[in-house]
């Protein structure tokens, strides 16, 4: 197939792409998860912001409580209601940075693997289907691209916490030498 006819597909919602960044990207996760100690697992830049912990078991719940469930609905059930998510409300009410990491990685790992999985067993999905939000109409494509856009948010903020925690230990040297974040 030439490079035209990939990119092409690809834009045109390649579900098969999806699955297979999805897959990927919890092996991306995983590989920046592991070894991590428990002080850097729970380490926060400041107050307001997430410890690598509470990343990994946002992506649990996020893997779990909606992007799955709410793309079988549009896929399926484009008219029901969704049920809320509080993923800011969850952090603290499920308290994220109090679990230990290994056992939420596990929890993620396992979610994603039903989710792609799920994603596999698809045949013929709608992603035409729209749900009617409250902020707009998503559709099933959307949640999808969605889904995997959102990965690559939190691969970056992991990136970012483990950047800043080395600048945190490495006092009184710099890492300025490295470039730029």
């Amino acid at each position: 197939m030439s490079v035209r006819k990939e990119l092409l597909r690809v834009s045109n919602m390649d579900l098969p792409y999806c699955i297979h960044r999805l897959s990927s990207n919890a092996h991306v996760i995983e590989n920046l998860a592991r070894g991590v100690s428990d002080e850097q697992a729970r380490w926060k830049p400041s107050p307001e912001k997430w410890s690598i912990l509470e990343v990994i078991n946002h992506l649990y719940d996020e893997e779990r409580d909606d992007f799955r469930s709410r793309l079988d609905s549009v896929l399926h059930q484009p008219e029901k209601t969704w049920p809320p998510i509080d993923p800011q409300g969850w952090a603290v009410e499920r308290k994220y940075n109090v679990r230990e990491l290994g056992e939420s990685l596990e929890r993620f790992l396992d979610e994603r693997r039903k989710s792609v999985e799920w994603l596999k067993a698809l045949t013929e999905p709608r992603l035409e289907n729209r749900y009617e939000h409250p902020q707009g109409a998503i559709r099933g494509g959307d949640l999808l691209a969605s889904w995997v856009a959102h990965d690559f948010l939190h691969v970056k903020q992991i990136t970012r916490l483990h950047w800043e925690f080395l600048g945190s230990i490495s006092q009184p040297y710099k890492t300025a030498y490295a470039g730029e974040w």
